[in-house]
């Protein structure tokens, strides 16, 4: 079996989003699955000395919250500007990784749900109430979900996640590897495609 795509994200990451409603449609076009890998970005960010898009100086910053919009009408995914932004997603991930060990299935639904609350709905996914109704809504018990995500051994994995996507280049997200090539942001998905049609270019 070909190696798995990872997908590196982070749930309060718009570009995420958009190559998350497309990547494993993309992925099973050519006998590949998803590795969902989440990490932090406010982390990265301290490390590399990167901001958020909406952080940067005005025009560039004005640029991305108008890009978003328009890269969701293009990519046909429903969008709706969130009220907060960024959010603190490091439960959100917790969540995500604790689901991952017990039904890959489910946390990738999961993914899915909690992606278009936070970017279709507005929902503050750093909301402990709104987690908990995301988990729901996919068939998971909240209060279960509530007591997973404090255990010390997700806590240690996701940080592991984090320090594995800095060790490996992980400047922002997603980024995506394909045979351990890396490429970065949802716009580079028709690269992603025509390396796993043809190999490398």
């Amino acid at each position: 079996m070909p190696a798995p795509i990872e997908f590196w994200f982070d749930f309060s990451s718009p570009y995420s989003y958009l190559a998350s409603e497309k990547i494993e449609e993309l992925a099973a076009r050519y006998g590949r699955t998803v590795a969902f890998k989440p990490t932090l970005l406010g982390v990265i960010f301290r490390t590399t000395g990167g901001v958020p898009l909406t952080e940067l100086v005005p025009p560039k910053a004005n640029y991305f919250v108008h890009d978003f919009e328009r890269s969701a009408r293009f990519a046909g995914v429903p969008f709706r500007k969130p009220s907060v932004f960024p959010i603190a997603t490091v439960n959100a991930a917790r969540a995500f990784v604790w689901l991952q060990q017990r039904d890959e299935a489910l946390a990738a639904r999961f993914l899915h749900a909690a992606f278009r609350a936070y970017f279709a709905q507005d929902r503050n996914l750093a909301e402990p109430e709104v987690l908990a109704a995301v988990a729901s809504e996919v068939g998971v018990d909240p209060v279960q979900l509530a007591r997973g995500i404090q255990e010390p051994a997700i806590k240690e994995r996701l940080k592991a996640l984090v320090d594995e996507s800095i060790a490996r280049g992980v400047f922002g997200a997603p980024t995506i590897f394909v045979d351990g090539e890396m490429f970065w942001g949802h716009d580079r998905l028709p690269q992603v495609e025509r390396w796993l049609a043809s190999g490398p270019f």
